[in-house]
């Protein structure tokens, strides 16, 4: 079926039960949503949690719940909190379907569940934005053991991917669950690879940042996320403390409260403080000076199968990046492109001191600039999103 990429603005009530804006994995995929929407000229209604920061967008109103008592923040994956917001969010969807008329539902993580529904009831297309598979979170954040809610989010899952015009994929893993339920024809494959602006940083930024955190000119190596166990930052501190004695530092960007704390506690106990340097949380759109202040970008991911955003930045930096061989990075990395190592302390040590300071870092480091400014570019984002919404739209057309 072939789908027109130009298509005519939309108003599009768009269900995120998410902290929007919080500097993390699904809010910010959706920041990308609706700037790319915006500028596309489409009208947006963005239904959300009360938890967040408001971005302006034009053309995009933000419409978030009440704020429900002793619920201040969202932690990273499934969580009991979420069941009362979602609830409110799912109030707060009915009262504007039914105040409003809708060119699309387009929805994302569990809001699939009633916005394919609610969809269907008002005749209107679903676009569902499948930033990972549920089920496989449960497992993945060890939520629960009970066979039932297990079988119930395998059945929601196939339930909205049945019933949506269309499904966006962020990788290639969540791509290939949604061909094996037999919805391959549905799905857009479309990496969260779009990057927050950076136009106002300039050599005199980078070169304060370098004085700041390696001070003697050391080589600095980055890590930029959350601490979550998943992540392998504990690992990727244990490998650096086999590194002690190279004229490097290794640079934590992200993260507060108890596992910033944690980690300068474990950082310590190594006896490497003077080693590894801390930023604490930063803004997304910081990000990048410390990217572009870096030697090497170092993703220690030790589990999971989605891939992770940063990996599209390190690849445009024109920085050597040094990655777990792993499915969660393999989808998107090979040996031509990055150092790939194994997990253990030992492997991980390797592949940054070969980063830093061997031949294979500048080598991989420019063949991974070289694909990603081919590979993903924001007309082929804008490309790629007009598609799904265009499928979407055509499918509902097709029911009639």
């Amino acid at each position: 079926m072939s789908i027109d990429t130009k298509l005519d603005p939309l108003k599009i009530l768009m269900i995120a039960p998410e902290p929007f804006f919080q500097p993390r994995g699904t809010p910010i995929s959706i920041f990308f949503r609706l700037k790319t929407l915006s500028e596309l000229g489409h009208k947006v209604d963005l239904l959300t949690y009360p938890i967040g920061e408001d971005r302006a967008f034009r053309n995009v109103r933000i419409l978030r719940t009440s704020a429900f008592p002793g619920i201040r923040a969202i932690k990273i994956g499934p969580s009991a909190a979420k069941l009362p917001l979602d609830f409110m969010l799912l109030w707060k969807t009915l009262a504007r379907m039914t105040a409003e008329r809708y060119d699309l539902v387009f929805s994302h993580e569990e809001a699939g569940w009633w916005g394919t529904l609610l969809a269907r009831i008002w005749k209107i297309p679903h676009l569902y934005d499948m930033h990972s598979s549920l089920p496989q979170q449960l497992d993945n954040f060890e939520f629960t053991r009970s066979a039932l809610i297990k079988g119930t989010f395998i059945w929601l899952e196939r339930f909205v991917l049945k019933r949506s015009g269309a499904v966006i994929t962020i990788c290639a893993d969540l791509q290939n669950i949604v061909k094996r339920e037999g919805f391959g024809r549905k799905t857009i494959l479309l990496e969260n690879f779009l990057e927050f602006d950076h136009s106002d940083f300039g050599p005199a930024d980078f070169t304060a940042v370098r004085k700041k955190y390696a001070p003697d000119g050391e080589k600095i190596a980055l890590y930029a996320g959350n601490f979550q166990s998943y992540q392998g930052v504990g690992r990727l501190v244990e490998a650096f403390a086999r590194l002690k004695d190279e004229p490097a530092v290794l640079l934590l960007v992200g993260e507060k409260g108890g596992k910033l704390r944690a980690m300068k506690d474990f950082v310590a106990s190594l006896g490497i403080s003077g080693k590894v340097k801390f930023t604490g949380q930063v803004s997304p759109e910081e990000v990048p000076l410390y990217i572009g202040a870096s030697d090497a970008l170092v993703s220690p991911r030790l589990s999971g199968t989605n891939t992770p955003l940063k990996i599209y930045s390190f690849l445009k930096a024109g920085k050597p990046v040094v990655a777990t061989r792993l499915w969660t990075h393999t989808q998107v990395l090979d040996d031509r492109i990055a150092l790939l190592t194994g997990t253990s302390a030992g492997a991980m040590a390797e592949g940054i001191r070969a980063a830093l300071f061997t031949e294979a870092g500048p080598r991989t480091a420019a063949a991974a600039k070289d694909f990603a400014d081919r590979e993903y570019s924001t007309a082929r984002y804008k490309e790629k999103l007009t598609t799904a919404l265009g499928r979407a739209i055509e499918s509902k057309k097709n029911d009639h």
